[in-house]
């Protein structure tokens, strides 16, 4: 699968010494160790590792849902760490969408309400012409009315794809957005985000499925809270086998703890 290149384009992430350390009940713990990470605008990048690796903390991070312990994220040329709740939060609303691998569908609204929400809690009124061409782009356009309970697992994750956009987003920021799906249709949503991203989208995955991230521009790899590879212009087998050496590592290293 071959992608276009985003090198000369202007990062719209930019991450500086990002670090987030836990207290544990046998002490800290250093989530992540210093990460560096720039991404271009219209790009899209999974991000791997074993579990406990800090993807879902650099993700979260990066998308300003979690406070790092210290370091920059910047995001669309704002700094994160300067601003207050308030605008933080209106940030997060305005500028950031999301998609997580349950969905978080309100059961009580429709598909066309449940993308148009955004919207609303930031006190504005949807146009029901962008909601269903949102709808439409995301082969649900037939299905605004359904309530979840009527959609099919590829369709609500659809149906979210579409709320992550409502916004106009200048990154998409997705938390295993294939993990509770089939194969068929974590496909369909896969070029989805891929389809977002060659028209100009930011995407940035989390992911643990070597063909999944076979659809991004690049593959960063994460091991101990730090980059440790990244792999461009990926197949699912190259990224398999990276993967499969950051896990023997991993628990190399662990049964090394152990053992001491």
């Amino acid at each position: 699968m071959s992608h276009p290149s985003h090198a000369a384009a202007p990062p719209v992430v930019r991450v500086r010494d990002l670090r987030v350390r836990y207290e544990g009940e046998a002490g800290p713990v250093d989530a992540l160790r210093g990460i560096d990470l720039d991404v271009p605008r219209g790009s899209f990048t999974a991000i791997m590792g074993p579990s406990g690796s800090g993807k879902t903390t650099l993700l979260h991070s990066a998308a300003g849902l979690q406070t790092p312990t210290s370091g920059m994220v910047e995001l669309g040329g704002a700094d994160l760490s300067t601003l207050d709740a308030t605008r933080l939060t209106k940030l997060r609303r305005r500028r950031v969408g999301f998609v997580f691998q349950a969905f978080h569908l309100l059961a009580a609204l429709t598909a066309r309400q449940n993308v148009e929400l955004p919207l609303r809690l930031d006190g504005k009124r949807a146009d029901p012409r962008r909601t269903q061409a949102l709808l439409d782009r995301v082969g649900l356009g037939a299905r605004g009315e359904h309530r979840p309970h009527q959609l099919s697992g590829g369709q609500k994750q659809r149906v979210a794809v579409a709320r992550a956009l409502i916004t106009d987003p200048e990154v998409v920021f997705a938390d295993e957005p294939t993990g509770a799906l089939d194969i068929r249709s974590a496909r369909d949503v896969l070029g989805l985000l891929r389809a977002l991203a060659d028209g100009g989208q930011t995407i940035i995955m989390v992911t643990h499925d070597p063909v999944a991230a076979s659809f991004s521009d690049q593959v960063l790899f994460l091991a101990d809270g730090v980059i440790v590879d990244h792999l461009r212009r990926p197949s699912a087998p190259e990224v398999a086998s990276r993967m499969a050496t950051l896990v023997e590592s991993a628990e190399r290293a662990a049964n090394t703890v152990e053992i001491v």
